[in-house]
């Protein structure tokens, strides 16, 4: 027998998610770098956007968030981050990333919407 508390769990989704979350946030780099003239307004929209977008996770949508919402409000802010971030891919010219990061986003979500409102 074993007294240890139950140590959480990482299932396919939760590391998908992750996946996205860190590859929307270079996204969003990688777009004030490229999409914009260097040195100015490049760099301060390429390390600004990503900072922006990693502060409104961590407020509103983390799972240590400071402010708690319901999870529509996390969906709306999920929503905002992810859409951003396939907007980026289709103004880079990329349509099939564009596609694909956005099917990929929207099934995680879904099913991450709909697990933590059976909880």
């Amino acid at each position: 027998m074993s007294d240890s508390p139950a140590q959480p769990t990482a299932g396919p989704n939760d590391i998908l998610r992750l996946v996205l979350e860190l590859f929307a946030f270079v996204t969003l780099g990688i777009w004030g770098f490229v999409a914009w003239p260097l040195p100015w307004p490049g760099v301060l929209i390429g390390i600004g956007a990503p900072a922006f977008a990693i502060l409104l996770w961590a407020l509103f949508r983390s799972p240590k968030a400071v402010f708690k919402l319901d999870p529509f409000g996390k969906a709306f802010i999920e929503i905002c981050v992810f859409g951003a971030a396939a907007i980026t891919w289709w103004d880079l010219g990329q349509p099939i990333i564009t596609v694909v990061f956005a099917i990929l986003a929207t099934i995680s979500g879904v099913i991450s919407g709909r697990k933590e409102l059976a909880d």
